[in-house]
């Protein structure tokens, strides 16, 4: 069972429990090497042509078979921890990730998630139906837990800011049309306009208000979560200093040109 939103262009904040709770997926035994009791979801936004949805997910304790991690995904980890593991027995090398932390997954990596208790998690995950999953990779490098205490220095500013503007791009999908980094910015203000990605953020430091075409202010502080749909008009406002995680999907760059 999907438990999908409409797929309006609208500013849309995170929240832990959705807008009206989570609900139950139906669950198939060879999905997982070990089945959870329950896992229950909100898709706030997702474009089936496209292959991305944006939503929160939790999960009682499993663990899912090995194989390829099936598409590129970030995420914000809500509450629990688990393993993502690179053999299914537990006898690699383990990417540990837990509550607090963002993690990204290249799609295609071999790897079985292991859950250890109650986990719920936001995530963005991106896998484009007309690609085919990339083959013979190797777990190494392809899940990074990131650190929430993540450092931008002065080899990170952009020269073509108007005002003081920091990027560290911390992952590039395959197809380069999906990207995960971590920006910072002094005070500026925008005009309202249409945001031309997809972009998932999460607020690390300062506070930022976003205006939407209504003109209804939206403020974001640290730990809060929200994500703009491609096209939605929004204008942004930083007071003194915003640094954020974010993941953005172009969507008119599309695999094989």
């Amino acid at each position: 069972m999907k438990d999908t939103a409409t797929n309006q262009l609208r500013l849309i904040r995170f929240e832990p429990n959705g807008p009206a709770g989570l609900k139950p997926m139906d669950l198939t035994p060879y999905e997982f090497h070990t089945r959870p009791e329950q896992q229950n979801l909100h898709v706030y936004f997702e474009d089936e042509e496209l292959g991305m949805s944006v939503g929160v997910w939790d999960t009682t304790p499993m663990q899912e078979p090995f194989g390829p991690y099936p598409g590129d995904e970030f995420i914000h980890v809500l509450e629990g921890h688990f393993d993502m593991m690179d053999t299914v027995d537990g006898s690699g090398e383990n990417v540990a990730c837990s509550k607090g932390q963002s993690v990204i997954f290249r799609n295609g990596v071999p790897v079985s998630w292991k859950q250890h208790d109650y986990l719920k998690k936001f995530y963005i995950t991106y896998t484009d139906p007309r690609a085919a999953t990339p083959e013979g990779l190797s777990a190494k490098g392809g899940i990074q837990a990131l650190d929430p205490e993540f450092t931008l220095t002065d080899d990170d500013i952009l020269p073509d800011s108007s005002v003081k503007q920091r990027e560290k791009v911390l992952f590039t999908n395959d197809h380069g049309n999906f990207e995960v980094g971590c920006w910072d910015s002094v005070a500026f203000t925008s005009e309202v306009a249409p945001f031309p990605y997809h972009e998932f953020c999460q607020v690390l430091e300062g506070e930022v208000t976003l205006t939407d075409a209504d003109g209804a202010r939206h403020v974001f502080k640290p730990g809060e979560c929200f994500f703009i749909p491609a096209g939605t008009p929004v204008g942004w406002h930083v007071l003194a200093y915003l640094k954020k995680y974010y993941a953005a999907l172009d969507p008119s760059i599309h695999p094989g040109g």
